[in-house]
Formats: C-alpha cells, structure tokens, sequence
C-alpha cells in the first residue's frame, strides 16, 4: 500500500458514515466563520500573505458571477469597431518588422554612445596571478602557519589609516610600496600634472584588490584636480575626478595616469 493512503483504503474496505456528506456540509458551512475567526487574530507577515489570497479568491469569484450572469442574459462580448484604414493581414507584419528594426537600431546605438562615454585609454589588461600579488609570510615558532600575505604591487591607504597590529594583519602592505601621489596627464591640455591620490576605485583584476588599495596598470584613480581650477556648467570647482594608470608602477617607480575627461 502506498504511503499516507491509509483513510482511503479504510473507506473501500468499509464505506463512510451514513451521516459522512451531513457532517462535510456542516464542516464547509463553518469553515467560513472559523476563517473569519483566524484572519481576524492573524498579525503581521502571515496577515498579508493570507488577505492576499483572499483578495485572489474574491477577484476569481467576481469574475465567475460575472461570466454567469452574462451567459444567462445572453449578453454578446462587444466587438471592436474595425479601423478606418484598415491594413490586409498578409501587410501587419511588415510594419512590425520595421518598428522592431527601428527599436534595434536605437538600442544599438544608445549602447555605441554609452561606451564611447566611458572609453579608457587600457580597455584591457593581462591578468595577473595570485603569485604575482602576493608573497607567502610564514610565521610561528616552526613557521608553518602561512596565512599571511606581503603585497609586491603598489598600494594607497587614506591619511586616516590605522594598522592593525602586526600579529593579526593578513594583508601586509610595506611602507615603501605605499603611494600617495600620481602622475597624471590632462588629454586635452597636454600637460603632465603631480596629484595626490583621493582613492582606488577600480581594479580590474580583482575586486579584493580594490579594497586593499592596490594600484595596477588599468586601475582607476580617483585624483584631486583642485589645483588645475576645472569648473563645472554650473560654476562649482571641480574637485575630484577620475584617471586610469597607463604605466606599470610597479617597475618605473611612478604612477602615471591619463586623467579621464
């Protein structure tokens, strides 16, 4: 015998009640006060999920009355009036045709403006391995443990960095690799200009490296331009902006960025 299908074996073996159909009446007809009942003490989540199913309910009933009185009055849906100029049928898909070319061309081209606003000067960049980032720091007693890690890359902390003490810092990022100022180039103005660094805002190897700070080539800078005097339209200094590192810090000493206008 199949599972939980006991009450139904009982029921071909031995029949109902004689009074079964009285009493399942009776239980429906109260089934509505006791619902009425529960609703009415329900609170918060389980409220609005069970008025919801009523409004369900309550919609699905309106709309049977509604059918039903229709087919009893014998009420015809209302046909739509045909248009004026009225298309042939084998000529509606071509004007769907082109206003869905229309719409792939807008689509397209909305897409051409929004990567040319946001083109860098490195779209790509080689990825690097974790080995490159990062040396193995090995430390206790025997010198097993080594879950510390010395970044090799340069990096840029705020001036209100604190460091954690040494004996729990994971991420190790040594004093002479830590910069504060970067080279950048105006595209425009052709001039070179020596800015402080307000913060990394995206490495595209990783987004761990990101938040640790670490500058690669292709990462994007946020530098302070309050020396250049860039005014926006509307007559406010421009304080900081956006630049991407073209160089490999790393191996020249220097960061030089192209300032993104």
């Amino acid at each position: 015998m199949p599972q939980n299908e006991h009450i139904e074996r009982h029921t071909k073996l031995y029949g109902k009640r004689f009074d079964a159909e009285e009493r399942a009446r009776k239980k429906e007809a109260r089934s509505n006060v006791e619902r009425a009942a529960f609703l009415s003490k329900c609170k918060g989540l389980r409220a609005k999920l069970q008025h919801k199913a009523r409004h369900k309910e309550k919609v699905e009933l309106k709309r049977k009355i509604k059918e039903h009185e229709e087919k009893q009055a014998g009420a015809k849906p209302k046909e739509k009036p045909a248009p004026k100029n009225a298309v042939p049928a084998f000529l509606e898909d071509r004007a769907i045709a082109d206003r869905a070319k229309l719409l792939t061309n807008s689509i397209k081209q909305k897409r051409k403006e929004k990567v040319g606003k946001w083109a860098v000067p490195v779209p790509k960049v080689k990825p690097m391995t974790e080995d490159e980032m990062f040396k193995v720091v090995r430390t206790g007693n025997t010198r097993r443990k080594s879950w510390k890690r010395m970044i090799h890359k340069f990096s840029f902390v705020g001036e209100a960095y604190t460091r954690k003490p040494p004996k729990y810092e994971r991420f190790i990022r040594p004093m002479s690799l830590r910069m504060k100022k970067a080279h950048v180039t105006h595209p425009q103005l052709a001039a070179t200009f020596h800015l402080p660094i307000i913060g990394v805002k995206k490495n595209p190897q990783s987004r761990m490296y990101t938040t640790l700070g670490i500058i690669t080539k292709g990462s994007i800078l946020e530098v302070n331009v309050s020396e250049l005097g860039l005014v926006t339209p509307g007559g406010k200094v421009v304080w900081g902006k956006y630049a991407q590192v073209t160089n490999n810090p790393e191996n020249d000493g220097v960061i030089n960025a192209v300032l993104l206008v």
